[in-house]
C-alpha cells in the first residue's frame, strides 16, 4: 500500500465518521476552497495546500513523499525522538518498520492543534446548544490553546524522523471522530437508563475492558452508579478540552451526562455546579478505540504489519 493512499484513506474515513455529518464536512472544504481563491498571492504562498482536502489540522503526512511502499509500520499513541530512537534500534535489529504512525500529533499538525477545535461548536449545535453561544465559547478558548501552544518545540520528532528516513504521519482528529461517533451510536441504541449501565457497555470494549488492568479505564467522576443517565453526550473529538463555560448551555440544552476522555479539575468543578453527571472512559483507552476503528477501515483488505509502542494495542474488529 502507498504511503499517500494510506493517508488519503485514513483521512477520508475520519471524515465519514465526523459527528458533525459529512454535508457539513463538505460545506466547510467548500468554503475553504472559496476563501483561497480570494487570497492574495502572498497569502497564497503559506497557505496550507492539505486544507483543501483535509479540514484535520492536526492529522498530518508529516514526513515522506507518499511514492513509499507500506508493508509494515510502527504505531504509537504519542510518537516523540524516543519512540523514533527505538524504531530505529529495532530495524538495526533486522525489524522491518516502513513507517511512523502517531495519534497525538507533532510537527505543524501541533502547531495547529487549535485550529480544529472550530468543530465543536456544530457538535455543541447538534446537541442543542444555540450556534452563537457554541460559537463564542468555542473561539475564546481557541485563542487561550493558541497562546498555550505558541512557545512550544514542535518540530522535535519531525526532525528526527527526516534524519532517520522514516515516513511520519500523525491521526488526531480522523482517529477520535471515530471513538465519539462508535459511542454516540452505542448508547442511542442501548439507551443505558442508569451511570452504572453506561460504565457496563464500556467495559464490555476490549480497549477499556485490557485500560483496566492498568488502572486507567473508564471511572465514575460526577454521580453515583444509580442516578439516571439521561441524555448522554460524548465529548471526544475536536482537538482538546473545550471551554469550561459550556456548561450551563449543556445543562440547559437537555444533555445530562458527558462522556469525555478526560476532564481537566477546573472543568470538573465547572461541571458538577451545572449538575451533570460525568463518566471519563479514560484517555489511552478511547485513543486505542479510536485508532483501531480508524485502522480497521484503512487497512481494510491489505496486508499490513503492525509494530505496537507507546500505548498503542492493536485489536482488530471483523
Amino acid at each position: 500500500m502507498k504511503l499517500s493512499s494510506l493517508y488519503k484513506k485514513a483521512i477520508s474515513v475520519g471524515i465519514e465518521n465526523d459527528p458533525r455529518g459529512k454535508d457539513a464536512v463538505a460545506m466547510e472544504l467548500e468554503d475553504t476552497k472559496k476563501r483561497y481563491d480570494d487570497m492574495k498571492p502572498k497569502e497564497k504562498d503559506s497557505f496550507d495546500m492539505e486544507y483543501l482536502e483535509n479540514p484535520y489540522s492536526d492529522s498530518r503526512l508529516l514526513v515522506g513523499s507518499g511514492d513509499e511502499e507500506i508493508s509494515s509500520m510502527m504505531i504509537g499513541i504519542d510518537i516523540d525522538v524516543g519512540e523514533i530512537t527505538l524504531a530505529e534500534i529495532l530495524r538495526g535489529k533486522g525489524n522491518k518498520i516502513d513507517m511512523l504512525m502517531s495519534h497525538h500529533p507533532g510537527g505543524i499538525a501541533f502547531g495547529n492543534l487549535f485550529s480544529v477545535m472550530y468543530m465543536q461548536a456544530e457538535i455543541l449545535r447538534t446537541n442543542g446548544v444555540p450556534i452563537n453561544i457554541a460559537e463564542a465559547l468555542t473561539e475564546g478558548r481557541m485563542k487561550e490553546v493558541e497562546r498555550r501552544l505558541m512557545p512550544a518545540n514542535h518540530t522535535r520528532a519531525v526532525d528526527a524522523a527526516r534524519l532517520l528516513n522514516f515516513p511520519f504521519m500523525c491521526m488526531h482528529t480522523a482517529g477520535d471522530n471515530m471513538v465519539a461517533t462508535y459511542l454516540q451510536r452505542l448508547f442511542e441504541e442501548k439507551n443505558p437508563s442508569r451511570l452504572e449501565d453506561v460504565l457496563d457497555l464500556l467495559l464490555d470494549i476490549s480497549e477499556y475492558k485490557d485500560a483496566v488492568k492498568y488502572n486507567a479505564g473508564p471511572k465514575l467522576l460526577i454521580g453515583p452508579e444509580k442516578r439516571k443517565a439521561g441524555k448522554i453526550f460524548v465529548d471526544m473529538t475536536g482537538g482538546t478540552e473545550g471551554a469550561k463555560d459550556i456548561f450551563s448551555s449543556l445543562t440547559l440544552s437537555g444533555v445530562n451526562t458527558i462522556v469525555g476522555m478526560h476532564m481537566s479539575e477546573e472543568h470538573r468543578k465547572e461541571a458538577e455546579l451545572h449538575h451533570l453527571n460525568v463518566i471519563i472512559a479514560g484517555h489511552i483507552a478511547s485513543d486505542n478505540l479510536g485508532l483501531n476503528l480508524l485502522l480497521d477501515k484503512t487497512l481494510a483488505g491489505e496486508q499490513i504489519n503492525i509494530v505496537e509502542c507507546s500505548g498503542f494495542r492493536r485489536i482488530a474488529r471483523g
